[in-house]
């Protein structure tokens, strides 16, 4: 009796084990990040220097993720629509649903009562990547052959001429009505959906001047648009003739990094996985080759330090709005 118990008994702990062996694979399997396609938002219109550098690193981290990172542009609302998407709780935080986060980030829930999340809580920030080098142009056969010209005409034709960025409460928008305000002039604004529009309507002369990161540099240097000015600490090694605000006499310049954000909850052990693939995509070299074509700085940081610039910029940001008067809606 006694061996008859033992041998059942023994059996079950064999059929146990086996069972075990098998279900330990299948866990393994089902908690494997990532197994499937990871979704990157864009907040911008496609053909912009973010939509591009954008698209190089997608397909760097796909390298590194071992599974597809597909951009979706999600333009308009000065980039806010990505990180709206992200906070709304829309999208589960499991780490297959990501976006750009940028200054407009932070900035636009201060501008928008519409908008009801809290940039420093209810987004979680994977990884900080870099920065956009910005600057003023103007069509090249326009009459303003440096900063002084244009700011001379718009003194003396106030609210005439018209600035295009990014959209309203975009970085390009707010750092150009800084600008402006130091400049002593007033300048009536037209938003778009992202740079490559804006970009369009001064070829198309349908305003006067975009304020703006460098997705502008190629028609400076095919000869379509003016430099005449970066906000930069120190002049552009790509183009040396353009002077600083503070060289203009304005104590001002202007950095914005971006990175990589996901909705808030997301599981740490996701958060490291896609903060390493994705800072081994930022050195890859044929990101690093995008990023000095639109002269973009490196500015990384991890996760924690990244979450922690947010939470002091955010101060900033809502005083920046509240001086401002910046109102989006």
């Amino acid at each position: 009796m006694f061996q008859r118990r033992s041998g059942a008994i023994a059996r079950r702990a064999l059929l146990g084990g086996v069972a075990a062996g098998l279900s330990t694979p299948a866990l393994a399997q089902t908690e494997r990040f990532p197994s499937r396609a990871i979704r990157l938002l864009v907040p911008w219109a496609p053909g912009g220097t973010t939509d591009v550098v954008f698209r190089v690193l997608a397909t760097a981290a796909a390298r590194e993720l071992g599974q597809p990172v597909v951009v979706e542009n999600r333009g308009g609302a000065g980039g806010v629509l990505a990180a709206q998407m992200l906070a709304s709780g829309q999208v589960r935080p499991d780490g297959y649903t990501l976006a750009q986060s940028h200054m407009g980030t932070i900035r636009q829930p201060y501008m928008r009562r519409s908008l009801s999340f809290d940039p420093v809580n209810d987004i979680t920030y994977i990884i900080r990547l870099s920065g956009y080098m910005f600057g003023m142009v103007v069509r090249a056969d326009r009459p303003w052959t440096d900063w002084a010209s244009f700011v001379a005409h718009a003194r003396a034709n106030p609210n005439t001429l018209t600035h295009g960025s990014s959209g309203v409460g975009s970085d390009g928008h707010v750092f150009s009505h800084i600008v402006f305000e130091k400049a002593g002039i007033q300048l009536q604004h037209v938003p778009y959906r992202g740079i490559a529009d804006a970009l369009t309507a001064l070829t198309a002369g349908q305003i006067d001047c975009v304020g703006d990161g460098s997705g502008w540099a190629p028609g400076v240097e095919g000869g379509q648009f003016r430099l005449l000015n970066v906000w930069t600490e120190e002049r552009s090694p790509r183009f040396p003739q353009a002077p600083t605000l503070k060289e203009l006499g304005m104590d001002a310049a202007f950095v914005a990094p971006f990175g990589v954000s996901g909705p808030k909850g997301m599981d740490p052990g996701v958060v490291r996985v896609l903060h390493d693939a994705f800072h081994k995509a930022l050195m890859d070299p044929a990101h690093r080759e995008a990023m000095t074509r639109y002269d973009l700085p490196l500015s990384y940081m991890d996760s924690a330090g990244y979450t922690d610039f947010i939470r002091q910029e955010a101060v900033k940001e809502r005083e920046l709005v509240n001086r401002l008067g910046l109102v989006a809606e």
